[in-house]
């Protein structure tokens, strides 16, 4: 059984927001450590809305997680549209609006703050296309980005680390279309697999969460250089 939090740690404290976004209010939950300015904001995108995606994903959710226990204040939302976000589906192009006002509004909040941004499968395409087009993000985490079906052709170019998670077994974006893409991005970057996982990594979750601390190589505090 664990013990209480040191003297002096800060305390996690999870907030439902409603952030104005270009098709109207992005429902949200911001995720911060009390009594402490984060080195590094990270916004976490979720999966395709019209298959059931939202900010409550388990993958996303693990991510976010992840995240924040390495030291990032992080923000999770709904595209248009989905949950409780005003707007209507906008086939991945209000999606990116959506997510470029996110970020501006955890900049503002956080405006010394190091910016990293991640997705998974729908939200990888979207968080990708952000940090390709935001020369102020510095990191770039992917989970089972769906390149077969998406076009990811823009990181040939983009220098912002890059780091992608997939699992062996990922049906809906097989391994070796992900190997082929990869081999065209620009560096910085990186791919770790998961051995066994499938793209919702059903009872892998926590082989996931290993990964991504793992790759990260420390805490959110630490440099982008970790990308090796």
């Amino acid at each position: 059984m664990s013990g209480p939090p040191p003297r002096g740690a800060a305390t996690s404290r999870l907030q439902t927001l409603a952030i104005a976004g270009p098709a109207g209010a992005l429902e949200a939950l911001l995720n911060e450590h009390e009594g402490r300015e984060p080195a590094i904001v990270a916004l976490v995108c979720h999966p395709h809305p019209l298959y059931g995606g939202t900010m409550h994903n388990k993958v996303v959710h693990r991510v976010a997680a992840t995240l924040h226990e390495l030291g990032a204040a992080v923000l999770r939302f709904n595209f248009r549209g989905a949950g409780k976000s005003e707007g209507l589906h906008d086939e991945g192009a209000g999606e990116l609006d959506d997510a470029r006002a996110a970020l501006a509004w955890l900049g503002a909040r956080h405006p010394r703050a190091r910016r990293w941004v991640a997705g998974f499968s729908f939200g990888a395409w979207i968080a990708a296309r952000l940090a390709a087009s935001e020369r102020s993000v510095e990191r770039l985490v992917m989970v089972a980005p769906p390149v077969q079906r998406s076009d990811f052709d823009l990181l040939r170019e983009a220098a912002v680390p890059k780091l992608a998670l997939q699992g062996t077994h990922d049906e809906v974006c097989p391994p070796a279309a992900l190997e082929a893409a990869f081999a065209t991005w620009a560096e910085p970057k990186a791919l770790r697999r998961i051995e066994g996982g499938t793209h919702f990594f059903d009872r892998q979750l926590g082989d996931l969460a290993d990964a991504l601390r793992d790759a990260l190589g420390g805490p959110a505090a630490g440099d982008a250089s970790a990308d090796r």
